[in-house]
């Protein structure tokens, strides 16, 4: 037994080989039964750097960026967020299947709920995580750091002030079909703005509003289906959305027009 091994009150025990005669173990106080005896394993300063996990951001993975880098979108937030995307009702169904996944529940605002039937029925793996009210009918929904909501606006170009607003944990993601006399405001109060594609007029509009460069006003009426323009005033990215198989099942082939 070592000098410091007795200090410390530890018993250790030699190795074991295939004749060693059995023995009951011994063990050390609080620590349960002593285990094998092997080398340590050392590393190198220079070795230590090919330890290093990647870890990426925390949220909803909205597709793949320019540089073919997943790009994540955080509704779960510890203050009040609110998107728009102003695109079709499959991206927006896309992206509450996702959040949904990360654990999110997900209440969604709408005047077609036949819209909405397959994907709520089929979501959650039988659990209740999707749940759909009419327009102007959502109550609180209490969330929390362990339970997040997503509210998910789908009432149509001119949707109402909703009874349910951004919170601490709760985000809003409100669906515009095209632009409309109400696009403006909620714009410009948006923390985050999704556009797919529109006509020549309406991006001009939109980047009047957002600040956008002449070479994304241009591109904006011939970005493909799949693909979204995620900008503030200040940053722009595009994204690539791609469905995995179960999603294609769900959802069909993305469609900018519903």
């Amino acid at each position: 037994m070592s000098t410091t091994a007795a200090t410390r009150g530890f018993t250790t025990a030699p190795d074991e080989g295939p004749d060693t005669p059995t023995r009951p173990r011994r063990t050390r106080p609080g620590f349960g039964l002593i285990g094998p005896r092997r080398e340590r394993h050392v590393l190198s300063p220079d070795q230590l750097e090919a330890m290093a996990l990647p870890v990426g951001d925390d949220g909803v993975v909205v597709g793949m960026d320019e540089q073919g880098q997943s790009a994540v979108l955080g509704f779960s937030r510890p203050e009040p967020f609110d998107v728009v995307l102003i695109g079709g009702l499959w991206t927006a169904q896309a992206l509450a299947l996702r959040a949904a996944g990360t654990g999110a529940r997900i209440a969604i605002e709408t005047g077609r709920p036949r819209m909405w039937a397959n994907l709520v029925q089929a979501a959650g793996g039988g659990q209740q995580c999707m749940t759909v009210f009419d327009v102007g009918r959502v109550p609180p929904q209490g969330p929390s750091v362990g339970s997040p909501v997503l509210v998910v606006r789908d009432c149509g170009m001119r949707p109402p002030r909703g009874r349910v607003s951004a919170l601490p944990w709760q985000s809003v993601l409100t669906l515009l079909p095209y632009l409309s006399p109400a696009a403006p405001r909620l714009l410009e109060h948006a923390g985050l703005v999704g556009i797919q594609r529109v006509s020549p007029d309406e991006a001009k509009q939109i980047g009047r509003i957002m600040a956008l460069r002449q070479e994304d006003i241009a591109a904006l009426p011939t970005i493909p289906d799949w693909v979204t323009l995620w900008c503030t005033r200040g940053s722009r990215q595009y994204v690539s959305l791609q469905a995995t198989d179960p999603e294609s099942g769900l959802l069909g082939a993305p469609r900018r027009v519903d």
